[in-house]
C-alpha cells in the first residue's frame, strides 16, 4: 500500500515508498518458518537413526509389533513410527544374602534353618544374562525380581533339605548343583528371556561366634581324621607290595630249595641203585669197593694216638697229611 501525506495547501500527496516497519515483519516471519523447517528436519533426522553396540541388542516395535536387532553399527528407524529399545546382552549378577557395596549380611536374606534345625548365614551370587530381548521386555515388567524370588525360594527349600554340617562344610558343591538345576528348569517354564548362567556360595557360617568355633573345632577334627586316614592308606599301599615281594621272595627260595632236596634225593636214590644192582652181582667186590671208598672219606679227617701202657702218648698220626 502507498504511503499518503497532507499537504499545506489543502490535499494529499501519495508516495509510492513501502513501509519500512511491514517490510521487517515480513522478513522476520520468514527467518521463524525457515528456522523452524530446519529445526524440525534436524529432529526428524537425528530421530531416524539409531546405534547398537558390541555387546546390545535392540528391540525396535513398530505399532506395537516388536522385532529383535542383533548387528551391532548404525540402523535408521522412522520416526515417531518405530521405537528402539536397547538390551544389555552382558552377564551381570546380583548377591543374595549380603550387600555387595558394603559387603555388609542381609539377615532376612541369608538366615536359613537347616533339616537337622539349625541356625546359618548362607550367601549366594547369581549371574544371569539376557537370551530373548522381547521376553526380556514385554513378557513380564521385571524378569530380574522374578528370577531373584526364584532363587530365594529354592535356595530356601535346598538348604532345608540338608544338615547343618553339609551346609557349611562338605556339602556346598552338591548344594549349589542342585539349586541351579531347579531353577534353570524353572526359568525355562517361565520362559521370560533371561537365563541363570552360575550360582555360587559365596560363604557359609553359623549365625554366633561361639557355634562357628565349634564348628570350626568339628571341620579341624575331620581334618584331621582325613589327614590320619590317608597317612595309613599311603603305608599300607607303602607296606603291602613290600611284604608281597618278601614273601614272593620266600616261595621262590622254599621252591628252590625244595627243588635242590628233590634232584639229591632223586642222586642218591640213583646212586643206591646202581650200587645195589652191582653188590647182587658180585656182593664181596662192591662190599669191599665200598669199605675202600668209606676209609677214603674217612681217613683224611682221621687222627690216631699211640699210647703206652701207662697211656702217655707216643706218637701222633694225621691221615690227611
Amino acid at each position: 500500500m502507498d504511503d499518503q501525506s497532507y499537504n499545506p495547501n489543502g490535499s494529499y500527496q501519495y508516495s509510492n515508498k513501502p513501509n519500512r516497519k511491514s517490510f521487517n515483519l515480513k522478513n522476520l516471519v520468514k527467518i521463524v518458518v525457515i528456522l523452524a523447517i530446519v529445526l524440525v528436519v534436524a529432529v526428524v533426522g537425528a530421530g531416524s537413526f539409531y546405534t547398537i553396540g558390541e555387546q546390545e541388542n535392540a528391540v525396535v516395535t513398530t505399532l506395537g509389533v516388536p522385532q529383535t536387532v542383533t548387528s551391532p553399527g548404525l540402523h535408521f528407524k522412522i520416526p515417531f513410527i518405530q521405537q528402539v529399545h536397547k538390551v544389555d546382552m552382558t552377564i551381570k549378577g546380583f548377591s543374595i544374602g549380603y550387600d555387595e557395596d558394603s559387603n555388609e549380611s542381609k539377615t532376612d536374606e541369608s538366615l536359613m534353618i537347616t533339616s537337622d534345625f539349625n541356625f546359618v548365614n548362607v550367601d549366594f551370587f547369581l549371574e544371569y544374562r539376557v537370551t530373548d530381548p522381547v521376553k526380556y521386555l514385554y513378557s513380564s515388567s521385571s524378569p530380574v525380581s522374578i528370577l531373584k524370588t526364584l532363587a530365594q525360594s529354592y535356595i530356601r527349600d535346598t538348604i532345608g533339605l540338608y544338615p547343618v554340617d553339609d551346609v557349611i562344610t562338605s556339602g556346598k558343591s552338591q548344594i549349589q548343583s542342585e539349586i541351579k538345576s531347579k531353577i534353570m528348569t524353572r526359568m525355562e517354564q517361565e520362559d521370560l528371556g533371561i537365563q541363570l548362567v552360575n550360582l555360587t556360595i559365596q560363604d557359609a557360617e553359623p549365625p554366633t561366634a561361639e557355634v562357628m568355633t565349634a564348628f570350626k573345632d568339628v571341620e579341624n577334627a575331620k581334618q584331621g581324621s582325613e589327614t590320619a586316614v590317608n597317612n595309613a592308606n599311603k603305608y599300607r599301599s607303602e607296606q603291602i607290595p613290600a611284604a608281597e615281594a618278601q614273601a614272593d621272595q620266600i616261595v621262590q627260595q622254599a621252591e628252590a630249595e625244595k627243588q635242590s632236596r628233590i634232584n639229591e634225593a632223586n642222586g642218591q636214590v640213583a646212586r643206591f641203585n646202581a650200587m645195589y644192582e652191582e653188590y647182587s652181582k658180585f656182593p664181596g667186590i662192591t662190599k669191599q669197593r665200598m669199605y675202600y671208598e668209606a676209609m677214603e672219606e674217612l681217613l683224611p679227617g682221621l687222627r690216631v694216638i699211640l699210647t703206652d701202657e701207662n697211656g702217655n702218648s707216643l706218637k701222633m698220626f694225621n691221615f690227611g697229611e
